[in-house]
């Protein structure tokens, strides 16, 4: 390494920063974004099973109905919700609105809240409408 390059500033990292909302929101939406391919995998193996015989739905159904399926689904749902508030947060962003500070920083946290309620709800009517 030479003198030069010794004495330039490291690259801002994420050590450096301090978390803001909006900035969390970023990547939490990425990582809904990816949590998403593996919940399209379980659709498409319902839908799968569903194609392939009574037998292999009903297991497929039983394994979706435990606990730890409930769980993934459940997860899979507020990642579809969340990814989906964030898409409409870009898409308003791209409309050219909330770029303000204070705004954005609101709409973050409202993602955040309105994700989980949603997810909450969908779920409530869901379970209310299957029995």
């Amino acid at each position: 390494m030479t003198d030069v390059t010794r004495s330039r500033p490291l690259s801002p990292h994420l050590q450096i920063y301090k978390p803001i909302p909006t900035m969390v929101m970023s990547i939490v939406h990425r990582i809904t974004g990816g949590a998403l391919y593996f919940g399209t995998i379980l659709v498409a193996w319902w839908l799968i099973a569903a194609a392939s015989g009574e037998a292999y739905y009903d297991w497929v159904s039983w394994l979706f109905g435990t606990l730890l399926g409930k769980l993934v689904l459940f997860g899979y749902t507020w990642a579809l919700v969340h990814h989906m508030l964030g898409g409409l947060r870009h898409f308003m962003w791209d409309l050219g609105y909330g770029y303000e500070k204070h705004f954005a920083t609101k709409v973050a946290k409202a993602t955040i809240v309105g994700s989980v309620a949603l997810t909450v709800l969908i779920w409530v009517v869901g379970y209310l409408v299957r029995y």
